[in-house]
């Protein structure tokens, strides 16, 4: 049988450009080319497509292998969603998929003896990647330019226009620096820097980089401080990035790469001198091939053995008592409701009675689960009173339940923001908008608890309708590992027997609050019966752990902030009716306090 020839594929993109090399096995190169940027979170899917039908009716020959690096191809349902994108393109043609980084520390030197290294870029944006021979993973730095990307193209650019107008301020005419950014942007005055500045991309203000490197050159004093901050900053993050892998020493080498290192080798040296000053046992190495080789090494690699992942990314599966999707099947929210089969031509008055008798059934569906519903509120009030959160994680309508519940929390009981927090899927955007795959993904729920630091003081409770959404069971899983209260609403009753089967009690929440609301008179959309019993049972949650705290006397809101003209009557009307007082009485001593609501109250009593 005739050898068929293997032809890796590598492809690495960023901010900047597409990297695309093509080779056979024997290293010949069959295609080299670049195309235009690629950022894996600001592409649609059809985007992201069509970027990799450009590259494939580019090349001579079709590949047997594929290795993308991609930035922002953060977790592993990014890296998922690159792999299904090749896969249209590429069909049945391997593909491993990962971030720009690492490929980029892929193609670095291979050393007979290795050790742990970390690739340190500065180019139009910038980072710090580092990994262990054995796996283990850092990653410091990066998150755009607005809040990271330090001793970035982008940031020595941005500190350059802010250093150059205060040397106006300052002495009342710009110096050198000043005089060459306005030269390279044919301004004709400063003031013109400041409409330009508001609207100026992230890859115009890099290119002032290259004027402030070529100011420094001829000796000017502010452009050579602002590099050696520059290289100050690199220095610090990469050497934390070594921290964050072996503790506080050990051999590491750290791989230099990205333009503004690379092309300028008083600052690369700059860099280096500083790197070996703050971890002395450091080799430092130039990254002298093209990242995208990393690509390639990485898909070749592929066939042996996977490249290993940062453990935050590959520690957690979930378990197939969850993931199976027989439970969900069996979730009273999936079925058909019998009674709304005729829904579409049902009269309007009819459809109203139909939707009001199904809601009508939700308190006894709650009032059964009254008995988990006290353990709950017994923890809840017990996180209050010793200075824990509570924190509500879910998806779409749940998560959105879930903050709504929380921003309530302030208002009603003067209470810190921070003491009830709402986490939902996909973030912000998410209350407002869906958010593509955002509740499948069970790293981000995870992530999103570990970044809160909680502890045995505080109470996480999940809310997931049909009880099986990663997210909120990643969440869950690392509330429970970090000692925290977890409990679990849903409307599936299957799922609680489902959860007793799992062997691993880490995925085991204490409590499991598993109303039988029924099918949905619109099928499957649990934003009506199981929203309701949602609203219902946050609301007996926040409003009796508060009560048990002190925050109400009788059924009165003693603790209400009073921030608008309404509460602040209210805050009258309380104080009248608890103390017997006059309003007048009762606007003195709310003024006297501060419109604390209860202080003044206390204080009324005193004087009674």
């Amino acid at each position: 049988m005739q050898h068929q020839e293997r032809i890796t594929l590598g492809i690495e993109a960023g901010g900047t450009r597409t990297s695309v090399l093509l080779l056979n096995e024997a290293d010949k190169e069959l295609a080299s080319f670049h195309l235009g940027p690629a950022v894996l979170p600001l592409m649609s899917d059809r985007e992201l497509i069509w970027h990799l039908k450009e590259i494939t009716a580019r090349l001579p020959h079709s590949p047997s292998i594929i290795g993308i690096g991609m930035a922002g191809a953060r977790t592993e349902m990014d890296k998922d969603r690159l792999q299904r994108a090749a896969s249209r393109v590429w069909p049945a043609v391997p593909c491993v998929a990962g971030n720009d980084l690492e490929t980029a520390l892929a193609a670095a030197p291979v050393r007979k003896k290795p050790w742990a290294q970390v690739l340190v870029l500065s180019g139009t944006g910038s980072c710090c990647f580092g990994r262990c021979p054995d796996g283990r993973a850092a990653k410091v730095g990066g998150r755009g330019h607005v809040i990271g990307d330090r001793a970035s193209a982008c940031d020595i650019g941005l500190r350059a226009l802010r250093a150059v107008m205060a040397d106006l301020d300052h002495h009342g005419q710009m110096g050198p620096l000043g005089a060459a950014l306005l030269n390279a942007l044919m301004f004709t005055g400063p003031e013109q820097l400041i409409p330009w500045s508001v609207q100026a991309s992230k890859t115009e203000i890099a290119a002032l980089a290259v004027t402030v490197f070529a100011t420094a050159a001829k000796g000017d004093k502010l452009a050579k401080a602002l590099l050696a901050d520059a290289a100050a900053m690199l220095a610090e993050d990469a050497t934390a990035c070594a921290r964050q892998l072996l503790g506080g020493e050990g051999q590491v080498e750290f791989i230099l790469n990205g333009g503004v290192i690379l092309k300028n080798p008083a600052f690369q040296r700059d860099v280096a001198r500083r790197i070996r000053q703050l971890w002395p046992a450091a080799r430092v190495t130039p990254l002298s091939a093209p990242s995208v080789l990393g690509a390639i090494r990485l898909a070749r690699q592929m066939s042996v053995a996977l490249p290993a992942q940062p453990q935050a990314l590959t520690a957690l599966v979930l378990p197939p008592e969850i993931a199976d999707l027989a439970v969900l099947a069996q979730s009273p929210t999936e079925k058909r409701n019998p009674r709304s089969l005729k829904l579409d031509r049902m009269p309007i008055a009819e459809g109203i009675e139909l939707m009001l008798s199904e809601d009508a059934g939700l308190m006894a569906a709650i009032r059964a689960e009254k008995k988990q519903l006290t353990k709950v509120i017994h923890a809840v009030a017990k996180a209050f009173q010793n200075g824990g959160h509570l924190f509500y994680v879910g998806a779409g309508t749940s998560g959105r339940l879930g903050v709504l519940d929380a921003s309530e929390i302030p208002p009603t009981f003067r209470a810190p923001r921070e003491q009830v927090q709402g986490i939902i899927a996909g973030g912000r955007q998410a209350l407002w908008s869906a958010v593509e795959g955002a509740e499948d993904d069970l790293m981000a729920g995870v992530q999103a608890i570990h970044h809160r630091r909680l502890n045995a003081d505080d109470v996480v409770i999940g809310i997931a309708a049909s009880g099986r959404t990663p997210f909120v069971w990643g969440a869950l899983h690392e509330a429970r590992c970090r000692g925290a209260f977890t409990v679990m609403i849903c409307f599936n009753p299957a799922l609680r027997h489902a959860v007793k089967r799992m062997k691993d009690k880490a995925w085991q929440p204490e409590v499991m609050i598993t109303p039988d609301v029924g099918a949905e008179v619109l099928t499957g959309s649990t934003r009506l019966k199981s929203g309701t019993a949602t609203k219902l049972i946050l609301n007996m949650i926040s409003t009796l752990a508060m009560t048990q705290t002190g925050k109400v006397v009788s059924n009165l809101m003693v603790d209400v902030n009073p921030s608008n003209v309404k509460l602040r009557d209210r805050a009258l009307r309380i104080l009248e009716e608890l103390t017997g007082c006059s309003r007048d009485d009762a606007r003195l001593a709310l003024i006297d306090h501060g419109w604390v609501v209860k202080s003044a109250y206390e204080s009324l009593l005193h004087r009674a």
